[in-house]
């Protein structure tokens, strides 16, 4: 069974920084895609980044464009996504996905991920 646990949430102030992770265990392929999704209170879960771990194919939304960075080590079957000037809109708790395979369009969506984490929660202050 695949698992996936994330870690690294927080409180912090606008501004500020912080660095996600996330852990695969042996049943999380390497081949596959993964991504971060994120949701807020009231909200629909929606798609963060996303990155292949053959390709370095990578894709972000337009509302963290130039504040986030996703990576992955392979070695370590391990996520990451580092979040520099965090905004309070980026308050929500962020969930780490693996995919066994999506279409183009799924590839950005909930949809097209077949495992989750428990999620983490990250909140930023004003």
């Amino acid at each position: 069974q695949v698992q996936l646990v994330e870690s690294g949430g927080g409180t912090v102030p606008a501004g500020n920084s912080l660095r996600l992770s996330c852990e695969g265990n042996r049943y999380n392929r390497r081949s596959w895609r993964m991504a971060w999704f994120r949701q807020a209170p009231g909200k629909e879960r929606e798609f963060v980044a996303t990155i292949m771990w053959t390709t370095d194919s990578i894709r972000y939304v337009d509302s963290v464009k130039g504040r986030f960075t996703i990576s992955r080590e392979n070695d370590r079957n391990t996520l990451n996504l580092q979040m520099n000037f965090l905004k309070p809109e980026d308050t929500a708790i962020y969930y780490c996905a693996s995919s066994r395979g999506c279409s183009a369009s799924e590839c950005y969506s909930r949809d097209g991920y077949h495992y989750w984490g428990q999620g983490t929660q990250v909140t930023v202050s004003p």
